[in-house]
């Protein structure tokens, strides 16, 4: 199921938001951004939103996905850039106002009850944005 993900601003005083979801879920999260934009207040510099997740070593990757500046791009469309939580965006440069938009999408795995304690094949395949399960 889709759910409207409330969004989160990024400013020069709360410079990181982190999308998380109860561990003790054991459904699959996904949180795909579809906009980043400038909002009321925005000076004319650059802006630049990082995504901070997890590689597959559990090792911290910062991946720039945005750098929106007032008078030339003050608005990306992300195009529903999918995500695995914990996520967190940090605004590495500028002063924002930067808001974030898009989905939480749940995938409940009904079907996938005969797999639970196979959990090495599930681990190989994460892409490497995904946090690796302890």
């Amino acid at each position: 199921s889709d759910l409207l993900f409330p969004g989160c601003e990024l400013t020069a005083s709360t410079k990181s938001y982190t999308f998380q979801v109860d561990k003790e879920d054991d459904s699959d999260h996904i949180l795909a951004l579809s906009v980043v934009c400038l909002t009321d207040g925005a000076k004319d510099e650059c802006n630049v939103v990082e995504v901070i997740g997890r590689n597959h070593e559990n090792q911290e990757i910062a991946v720039p996905v945005a750098n929106l500046k007032l008078s030339c791009q003050p608005l990306l469309s992300l195009d529903n850039f999918k995500l695995q939580p914990p996520v967190t965006f940090r605004l590495a440069a500028g002063s924002g106002p930067v808001h974030l938009t898009g989905w939480h999408q749940i995938m409940h795995r009904e079907d996938a009850s005969f797999e639970e304690d196979d959990d090495l094949s599930e681990e190989e395949e994460l892409p490497p944005i995904m946090p690796a399960k302890k």
